[in-house]
């Protein structure tokens, strides 16, 4: 029987050649735009460890059918079902606060007005060189003295609350 086109462009299995993996690269490309798009920006702009785990794992799950180690589209049902549940995940967390720690993480205040709070700094592993440079790069302040706040939060961004902003 011979080949089909399908076959002949995309091949099956884990003997392909080049235009195969090249065709899947491709096609799977325009998936993954597609399951970006219904995951939502947030996936990729805030890098929470919520956020991460789908991206991290599309990224790996995306890469096996491309090299012929996993079925078609088996693997790609499985991505939309990552997709579907981080969008679910984060409906859920936008409505219930307890959920949203225990999904998301909470911010800790590792740094206020003069005091460092070394316990927070080493749950959170920041050092106090670490909060001398947040100072100096978002506040534009060469150290924590014309700071009153620094925060961890839960994406794992330093935030900085300046003496001259704020009550």
């Amino acid at each position: 029987m011979p080949a089909s086109w399908i076959d002949t462009l995309f091949g099956h299995g884990k003997d392909l050649d080049a235009l195969q993996v090249s065709m899947r690269a491709g096609v799977l490309f325009l998936i993954a735009l597609v399951l970006i798009r219904i995951a939502g920006m947030r996936a990729f702009g805030r890098k929470s460890s919520f956020d991460s785990v789908v991206v991290i794992m599309l990224g790996a799950v995306l890469s096996r059918p491309v090299v012929g180690a996993s079925p078609f589209w088996p693997t790609l049902a499985g991505c939309a079902v990552l997709v579907i549940l981080h969008r679910v995940l984060g409906m859920l967390t936008a409505r219930s606060r307890l959920l949203e720690r225990l999904v998301k993480g909470s911010s800790r205040v590792v740094y206020r007005d003069g005091h460092d709070d070394h316990e927070q700094l080493v749950r959170t592993g920041i050092s106090v060189a670490d909060l001398d440079e947040v100072a100096r790069r978002h506040a534009l302040i060469p150290d924590r003295r014309g700071v009153r706040e620094i925060v961890v939060e839960s994406s794992g961004e330093l935030s900085v609350i300046t003496k001259d902003r704020g009550a």
